[in-house]
């Protein structure tokens, strides 16, 4: 997570999304940065509303604009998907070598997952909270010119950005059958997805 305090803007970090290049591009220019433990580099809405925007309203009334990017729901779940297939995973809890995409996604849909598909929910991550707060600037992770353009205007600097935190690359597709099902059960990370312009 990034916050820029004059700008009031706060950056969360969505897993899987590519915002550790914009974190180690960023992380000069910011005024703070979250980046360990996990739990906190990746707060959700919902804990930047219980601890930090908590902090910036009593300490320095102060409300942050909160900004997120969102990849694609399969694409995403293609990511985590690649990086647990990397080789120091192999016989770990979490690792996917010898489980196939489709039955990755399959599990993923289960109420009860199994260490390797539990790896949250981008529409849960960016739920608008009771009180309101919830994300102000949307961005697809699909488009990256789109996400630099505005911090390079709202933060007034020029991005240079490095590839960090990547998956190996590997060509993965779905199944019609479990693409159909993923979507159906799945549906308000597809029309979340689909409402960000």
């Amino acid at each position: 997570m990034l916050v820029f305090y004059k700008e009031r803007l706060a950056f969360l970090s969505v897993p899987k999304t590519g915002t550790t290049a914009y974190e180690a591009a960023l992380a000069p220019r910011a005024d703070m940065v979250i980046s360990e433990p996990p739990m906190l580099k990746h707060a959700p809405v919902y804990r930047f509303n219980r601890f930090i925007r908590p902090m910036f309203e009593r300490v320095c009334d102060v409300e942050l604009e909160l900004m997120a990017v969102m990849r694609e729901p399969v694409s995403w779940l293609g990511s985590w998907y690649r990086y647990r297939q990397r080789p120091f995973m192999q016989g770990k809890p979490n690792s996917t070598h010898g489980i196939s995409f489709d039955d990755f996604v399959l599990a993923y849909m289960k109420g009860d997952k199994p260490g390797f598909a539990d790896v949250g929910s981008q529409f849960q991550f960016m739920k608008t909270q009771p009180n309101g707060t919830g994300i102000s600037h949307y961005f697809r992770y699909e488009n990256q010119p789109k996400l630099v353009s505005f911090l390079e205007e709202r933060l007034n600097i020029e991005l240079k950005l490095t590839r960090e935190n990547v998956s190996p690359e590997m060509k993965l597709e779905l199944s019609s059958d479990v693409a159909t099902r993923f979507k159906r059960k799945c549906a308000e990370e597809f029309d979340l997805y689909t409402s960000i312009r």
